[in-house]
């Protein structure tokens, strides 16, 4: 029986593969693992069954640092994508074997258009799909509250455009009262999908709190942005029942996130001045209703005048031929006029009540019944703790009363 030893078996094989494979080879693969170390980058490239997604080759493969450090940015550049798994690459690539190591795959190019075509196919299917699911629109056809003031914010609490959002809602001119919840999320990488989505599950639980939902993250790069073309968190928010407005910072047109939202803006401080100009709307609509009835009730006084006026006129004539006598003709009148002034002032009321209802709804005291309180320092609403310090004395408003407490750590 002949036999060999395993080095001289390895050996054989190394010999094998590189008299068949001396020149490099361009190799369409997916990405399933990546890993950076010390300037290389680590790999598992796969295969997977266009029908079934079972996969069907898998390798290791490695790109050296002075490849990657060029590959890299000239990819990301490229596609506006990060190299990531997930993503579909062709590349070029030697093929090696090592003894100690086995098979593995030396990646020494890459073709940025090659993956960039698979995204736009990727992100045409996607919005195909939600077309087919009947759901595209479904967002932005939900009635846009008159006041959107209870706020349920998506966002990053330490990101700078979620301050910016809250400072031009807080320092605008028109002083319009806001009520935010931050329902904290990652808003990049590959945990940003499912972070945003269970942000979402969490407002569903307290739906009746909120007037509309608020997406929001500051300008970054465009490769950080993948997870906002997720099918994922297309669905959520697509059906989701409150009217989202998605304010993402990007340069690109727009996400597939943009496409689904009721309202899409370009940033978070364009959401707030979005938000300002609705209220602003309502205000308008407020004074102009007002404006209304007191022109109508103007309107209907010059008439009554105009009435009284034939009537007396009338009476001065009959009283004249002897057809009505004088104290008769005058108690005629003075009910007739009664019952009109009545009448006016009972439909003027109705219409005031209908606006009060509107406004009471989202009043203090309205929301002080469910729960919520306004807390004050010198006079001042505090809409952030970092309005107060140790020692400041605080004074809160709940439905029922008030109370002043000390402020011992900020």
């Amino acid at each position: 029986m002949n036999s060999v030893t395993l080095s001289e078996l390895t050996s054989h094989i190394q010999g094998v593969i590189r008299a068949n494979f001396e020149t490099v080879l361009w190799v369409r693969a997916e990405i399933s693992e990546l890993r950076e170390n010390n300037g290389h980058c680590y790999l598992e490239l796969i295969e997977k069954d266009a029908d079934t997604d079972n996969i069907l080759a898998k390798t290791r493969a490695n790109c050296w640092a002075n490849v990657y450090r060029m590959l890299k940015p000239y990819f990301e550049s490229s596609t506006g994508e990060s190299l990531r798994a997930g993503l579909n690459v062709l590349v070029a690539v030697t093929v090696e074997f090592s003894g100690l190591y086995g098979f593995s795959l030396n990646i020494r190019d890459i073709d940025p258009s090659f993956t960039i075509g698979e995204l736009a196919a990727r992100r045409l299917q996607i919005i195909r799909q939600l077309e087919a699911d009947g759901i595209a629109d479904m967002n932005k056809q939900l009635p846009f509250p008159v006041l959107p003031q209870r706020l349920a914010i998506i966002s990053s609490a330490t990101a700078a455009g979620y301050g910016d959002f809250c400072d031009q809602l807080k320092k605008h001119p028109s002083a319009f009262a806001f009520y935010p919840k931050l329902f904290p999320a990652i808003m990049q990488g590959e945990q940003a999908e499912k972070s945003i989505v269970a942000a979402l599950e969490k407002i569903y639980e307290n739906l009746s709190m909120f007037d509309v939902v608020v997406i929001i993250r500051g300008g970054g790069a465009t490769t950080d942005l993948a997870c906002f073309d997720s099918y994922n968190l297309a669905l959520n928010c697509a059906q989701f029942p409150l009217p989202v407005i998605a304010g993402i910072g990007h340069q690109r047109d727009v996400s597939i996130l943009d496409m689904v939202a009721h309202t899409s803006v370009k940033t978070p401080t364009a959401t707030a001045e979005f938000l300002i100009g609705k209220m602003q709307e309502a205000e308008n609509e407020l004074y102009n209703l007002a404006n209304d009835i007191q022109f109508f009730i103007s309107q209907l006084l010059r008439e009554e005048e105009q009435l009284l006026e034939r009537k007396k006129m009338q009476i001065r004539q009959a009283a004249s031929t002897g057809l009505l006598k004088q104290k008769h003709l005058n108690e005629q009148l003075l009910l007739r006029l009664k019952t009109v002034i009545k009448q006016c002032i009972l439909h003027q009321k109705n219409r005031i009540e209908l606006i009060q209802n509107r406004i009471e709804v989202h009043s203090p005291a309205f929301l002080f019944e469910r729960g919520y309180s306004i807390t004050t320092l010198n006079g001042k609403r505090l809409t952030s703790v970092s309005d107060v310090k140790p020692g400041d004395r605080v004074r809160t408003w709940l439905s029922d009363g008030k109370f002043e407490s000390e402020v011992k750590e900020s």
